[in-house]
């Protein structure tokens, strides 16, 4: 088995030593690939360890926790050769879900596509396509009506990961709530510049000379949740607010594709309001 290990403590002598005795003694494993950073601001210490080991992840998990206690760390530890379940929510826009989909049928993601989840009907030809179930929850009359429906379709899916490819609902608290870490969101600018509705055509206002795209966790405040992944692409005065648009779709798809995979290969760790990408 290929495991990763993700910790976060506060930032002590011995602990590199510990987490390698625990590779190398308990799990009789290889180290494959490690990597750390020591936020002296923060006094955190934060650490990734790739190993393969032929331990139980459950038995590894049960021996790992004294020397979890005993460092006072948040950690998290991960089969790598499995297979992750992907819900998808989608709206008008199509193009990073096509991607996404795209990425999952040729298996450049270790993932599959178990529902795509929209509040129009636009995209249910497309899921088909890729044999994906496909519901289609509309807003109507009673918003909260629509985010029970939601919450209850995600819980009966348990999905390990739920992806927000161009979703324009804001989701309410106490939905997010239950998915701590695991929605990602993709943003069509480079935050915290332009966060909100339209923000090709704040750009444009602005008189920028790159737009971006930006992949986050969600928390509860709109566009805020801690970073994943970002990009920037250069552009003049001479892109009005559909080109920005149209020349935005492309690297909204890939910034969103890039966070799905770390966050599929367990290479991030959330602390506050940043994140370590391990990539």
């Amino acid at each position: 088995m290929r495991a990763a290990l993700l910790l976060q403590c506060p930032d002590r002598p011995g602990i590199v030593a510990a987490v390698g005795r625990f590779v190398a003694e308990t799990a009789a494993g290889n180290i494959v690939e490690a990597d750390q950073h020591s936020d002296a601001i923060a006094g955190s210490f934060l650490q990734r360890v790739e190993f393969d080991t032929d331990r139980a992840l459950g038995e590894l998990a049960g021996a790992f926790t004294p020397i979890a206690e005993r460092f006072g760390m948040t950690w998290e530890l991960h089969d790598l050769a499995r297979s992750a379940r992907l819900v998808v929510l989608a709206s008008r826009e199509g193009h990073c879900l096509g991607d996404l989909l795209v990425r999952c049928h040729l298996g450049e993601l270790r993932a599959s596509v178990v529902a795509v989840v929209s509040n129009h009907p636009d995209h249910e030809a497309l899921a088909a396509r890729f044999e994906v179930p496909f519901h289609h929850l509309p807003i109507g009359d009673d918003r909260e009506v629509q985010e029970a429906e939601l919450s209850d379709l995600l819980g009966r899916m348990t999905p390990d990961l739920v992806v927000l490819a161009r979703y324009m609902r804001v989701l309410p608290e106490w939905l997010v709530e239950r998915w701590p870490n695991r929605m990602i969101n993709i943003h069509h600018s480079f935050l915290p510049s332009f966060a909100g509705a339209r923000p090709y055509a704040q750009a444009h206002d602005r008189g920028v000379k790159v737009i971006g795209a930006t992949a986050h966790y969600v928390t509860a405040t709109l566009d805020d949740g801690p970073i994943v992944a970002q990009q920037v692409l250069p552009v003049s005065h001479r892109d009005d607010p559909t080109r920005l648009s149209r020349r935005g779709r492309d690297i909204e798809s890939v910034v969103l594709a890039e966070a799905v995979r770390l966050h599929l290969e367990r290479r991030i760790v959330v602390y506050g309001r940043r994140t370590a990408v391990f990539d």
